[in-house]
This record gives structure tokens, C-alpha cells and sequence, in this order.
């Protein structure tokens, strides 16, 4: 029940009571403070603004950081707050209330929206504190350092994870962070920057990952692929084991970083990931791009990238090298507009631009750095679903394919069933009748006895589940590759492909998926 405004009045005082005493100023409502605008992927699918245009704070503690967060009306009301000085678990405790859900000795961005975190002052440093985002949605972390995160021994925070996403999220920006740690798994150490369970329309940019096993993730496993739409520009990558980034599924796109010193592999697509990898400077390392320890391949797009000093493995069972010549096995369409520094300018745009206290300057893609000036965007509040647009030409649109449905007569199979339904109703031309997968992920495919020519099919859902579908991809089952990916049934049109198998893979959805028919066309 909601309470009468003399209550939800009363409670607001209180919690600012509390957020003083934690260490947290409250100002009037002004703009946020970061600076610049969101960037790459954390640009679709209604963008990114953080808390722009509510109210700011400043803290000085972890706790405070809570404070505000549990002192907002809502848990989505916007709010920016201020970080200056060292957060560490001395000083963050959890706190309760209405519009938070916090923890102690991590600051916990959980079921939430609308919301920038970003470090002034002399500098905001999260130390031995992760930050964790969960089942939350437009969030900006600009300006700060995270740093020596643990796992294992004492304190722990976060899983290990500098910054980790899981569980539902979308739409976030962090930039300008430096990301370190002392070491890897055998010192208490995990990921810088890692992605899992549902995580989506991201951007890293002008941040520092450095002394690190491992730098990040985008899925947790060989079967968590429900994760997409990430963009890396301008970051620098320093002493990194691995996972510059681990892509298991998605699309991700990786432009003007300077990888330095990765030690033993770098980007590695795996697990029909698709990696466009543009004008980056690959420096003094290993198998900087590949399909690394696994035999689940995976696919890139490359142009403009300089390899200085690189060395290659020899291609093996669960080892394929993109070196020593690196040419592309896929394409990759990229729905925002971005410019590109050349490769060769890479390593001296990023010393001065990226990490925290380097006064927040970027490329205007011209090779000069710059200081753009404050935003003041209007606050929106991103649906926690997947929604358009997706990111390539092949988002389902609302015109019929032309030509012959070639599902009709042709054979069909899938990774499972719910009871009732069939694999042969997606083929029958009848709308009510459909498959279930078991869960509420699953795929299922048309097959033919020879090889077809296929350019587009069209997923229609069944009375009473339009819009249950989320994420999918569409892959050519005879070689794994996959050839396109988005969310939301329709058309969906990609390169003519003559194969024996196509499957569409649900990765994602919001209900019980039921397609009724599973039309395939070579248009």
C-alpha cells in the first residue's frame, strides 16, 4: 500500500538525517555531475543519463554512498552523488530502507535505476570495496578507482570483482575508472570488470585495467549467453593475464584501447561471441585475439589494428589464434556513430585520457584529446528488458519476406520441448498450434535432406505471448556460426547462407515463449 504523503515526508527527513550522520551533504536538485555523455552501446536502447537532473550529494564514506540511495523516494528517483576520498570497509555498512538494498564492505547498486556515482575533489578511492550492480538499469560510475578487490583471504568484496554486473542489467556507462589489482586467482584476485547473467548495452571507455589474471568477462560459462551489446573504446589494458576481455556469446565491439603486456591471451570470442575489433594497438603481448581454451568457436571483424611485438601459439584442439596475419571470419554491423583514432596514435591519446583524476578528457578522433563540456540530459528511465534498436540491419521489422516459405515440407528439432507442444507446429502453417521450450530458454531449428538458401525468417509468437521473447540469436547449424542477433520476434533478415540446419536460440525472455510458426525464406 502506498503510504500517505505525511509519512513517505517524515521517512525522507529521517533517512537525511541518517545520510548526514553517515557522512553524506545533500545539495538542491541541479544536473549531473559527470561529464560528457554516454558512449558505444550505452547509447541504444533509450541510452544512458544516470541521475541527471535529480538530486546531488556528496559522501565521503560507503555508508553514505547508501545513504543516498536508500534516502531517494523511490528506488529509481534520480540522484548523482559526489565521491570524494577513501572508501573502504571500516566505513561502509549496510543500510535498509524502501528505495535500497545494500550490503556490508561493498557498495551495492541492487534493484535500482537512475543513478551516477562519480568521483570530485581530490580523487574517490574504493579500496579492497567492489562495486556491484544488480537487477539495475542507467547507471553512470565516472572518475573513480577501485582497486584490490579480493575473493578469497581478508576483506573480501564482491566476488573478487572490481566492478561486476549480473542478474538483469542494462544500460551502463563507466568511464574514466582506474580498475587495478596486486595479482590473480592465487592471490585472492578475479575480475576487473566482469558481466554475466543478463547483462546488456554497456560501455567501458577511458579506463585503466592493469595488474590483473584477469581483466573481465562478458558470461559466466559456456552457457550463460544471455549478455550482448558491450563496447570498450579508449581503455588501456596493462599486465593482464587474460580476458581482455572472455566474450562468451554477444557482440561486443573493441576500438582504440592500448593493450600492453597481456601475458597470456587477450580478447577471446568464444562460444558464437562476435568481436569487431577496430584501430587498437596491441603491444609486448601474447594471442592478443582468438578462441582460447575451449573448442566453442568464436568469431571477429579486425581492420586498422597495429600488432606491436605480438607473439602467436600454434593452433590446436581448444586453442585458434587470430595470428599472425589476423583476417575477419564474420561482420559486424554497429548501430551508434563513433570516430576513429588512427592505431598508431592509440598509445598517446590513451596515456593522457584514460583512468581516474586525468581530468576527464577525450578524443575528438582526431588523435587530440579535449575537455568536453557538462551534459545536461533529460533523465530516462530504461526498460529492464530488451528493446530496439538491436545492434546490426537485421532487427525484425514489419514487412513480410517475399518468395516461398521453405519451412513447409521441411524437417525441424530443437534442445527441448514443454509438454504439449511440438516441434513440427512451427512448420505447419497453423497459428495455434506452437512450440515451448522446457524453460525459458531454448532453441529450435528447420532443417532440409540438401542444402538451402536462406536470407531471412520470421518468428511469429502465438496468441497470448507476443513480446515474451528477448534476446535471440539466429545460427547456422551446420558450422556454428552465428549470423545474426537481437531481441522481440518478426523478420529477421542476415547474409544468404546456403546450409542444411538454421537454429533460432532464445537467450533471454520475459514469459513463456511460444512461436506458433518459424518461417524461413531465401528471398
Amino acid at each position: 500500500m502506498r503510504r500517505p504523503v505525511a509519512v513517505r515526508l517524515c521517512a525522507a527527513l529521517a533517512t537525511t538525517a541518517v545520510a548526514a550522520a553517515a557522512g553524506a551533504v545533500l545539495s538542491m536538485p541541479e544536473a549531473s555531475a559527470a561529464t560528457g555523455g554516454a558512449t558505444g552501446y550505452a547509447t541504444q536502447n533509450g541510452g544512458t543519463t544516470g541521475g541527471a537532473g535529480g538530486q546531488t550529494v556528496r559522501a565521503t564514506t560507503g555508508t553514505a554512498i547508501h545513504a543516498a540511495l536508500c534516502g531517494r523516494a523511490t528506488n529509481s528517483t534520480p540522484i548523482t552523488i559526489e565521491v570524494e576520498g577513501t572508501i573502504d570497509h571500516g566505513n561502509t555498512s549496510k543500510l535498509s530502507g524502501d528505495s535500497c538494498n545494500t550490503a556490508d564492505g561493498v557498495i551495492e547498486l541492487k534493484q535500482i535505476s537512475n543513478v551516477t556515482i562519480v568521483g570530485v575533489g581530490g580523487g574517490a578511492v574504493f579500496d579492497q570495496v567492489g562495486i556491484h550492480i544488480r537487477d539495475a538499469s542507467n547507471i553512470i560510475i565516472q572518475n573513480v578507482t577501485v582497486r584490490n578487490v579480493k575473493k578469497s583471504g581478508s576483506p573480501t568484496s564482491n566476488g573478487g570483482d572490481a566492478i561486476g554486473m549480473e542478474s538483469n542489467v542494462r544500460n551502463v556507462w563507466v568511464d574514466h575508472t582506474t580498475l587495478e589489482a596486486s595479482g590473480g586467482e592465487s592471490e585472492g584476485y578475479d575480475g576487473l570488470f566482469d558481466m554475466k547473467d543478463n547483462t546488456q548495452y554497456v560501455t567501458l571507455s577511458y579506463s585503466v585495467l592493469r595488474n590483473s589474471g584477469r581483466g573481465g568477462l562478458v558470461g559466466s560459462s559456456e552457457s550463460d549467453l544471455s549478455n550482448s551489446f558491450i563496447t570498450y573504446h579508449h581503455n588501456l589494458y596493462e599486465n593482464i593475464d587474460s580476458r581482455a576481455p572472455l566474450l562468451r556469446g554477444g557482440t561486443a565491439h573493441m576500438y582504440n584501447n592500448h593493450y600492453v603486456k597481456l601475458n597470456e591471451s587477450g580478447i577471446n570470442s568464444r562460444a558464437g561471441a562476435r568481436a569487431k575489433v577496430d584501430n587498437n594497438y596491441f603491444e609486448d603481448s601474447k594471442d592478443v585475439l582468438g578462441t582460447f581454451y575451449t573448442d566453442a568457436a568464436g568469431y571477429w571483424q579486425v581492420g586498422g589494428n597495429i600488432f606491436d611485438n605480438v607473439t602467436w601459439s600454434s593452433p590446436g584442439a581448444e586453442n585458434n589464434p587470430a595470428g599472425p596475419d589476423p583476417q575477419s571470419n564474420t561482420t559486424v554491423a554497429i548501430p551508434y556513430p563513433y570516430s576513429l583514432d588512427q592505431a598508431g596514435c592509440v598509445p598517446n591519446v590513451v596515456s593522457r585520457t584514460a583512468g581516474a583524476n586525468k581530468g576527464l578528457q577525450v578524443s575528438n578522433g582526431d588523435c587530440s584529446p579535449q575537455t568536453p563540456a557538462p551534459t545536461t540530459p533529460t533523465p530516462t528511465t530504461p526498460t529492464p528488458s530488451p528493446t530496439t534498436p538491436t545492434p546490426n540491419p537485421t532487427t525484425p521489422g514489419p514487412t513480410q519476406p517475399g518468395g516461398t516459405n521453405l519451412s513447409i515440407g521441411a524437417g525441424s528439432d530443437g534442445s527441448g520441448k514443454a509438454d504439449g507442444t511440438s516441434y513440427g507446429n512451427v512448420r505447419d502453417g497453423d497459428m495455434s498450434t506452437y512450440w515451448s521450450p522446457a524453460g525459458a530458454t531454448g532453441s529450435v531449428s528447420i532443417k532440409w535432406g540438401t542444402a538451402t538458401t536462406v536470407s531471412a525468417i520470421n518468428i511469429r509468437e502465438a496468441a497470448g505471448s507476443v513480446g515474451s521473447i528477448g534476446s535471440w540469436r539466429v545460427v547456422n547449424a551446420d558450422t556454428g556460426a552465428v549470423l545474426t542477433t537481437g531481441s522481440g520476434a518478426g523478420v529477421i533478415t542476415f547474409p544468404r547462407t546456403a546450409l542444411n540446419k538454421i537454429t533460432f536460440e532464445i537467450t533471454s525472455s520475459t514469459g513463456t515463449p511460444k512461436i506458433a510458426e518459424y518461417e524461413t525464406y531465401a528471398q
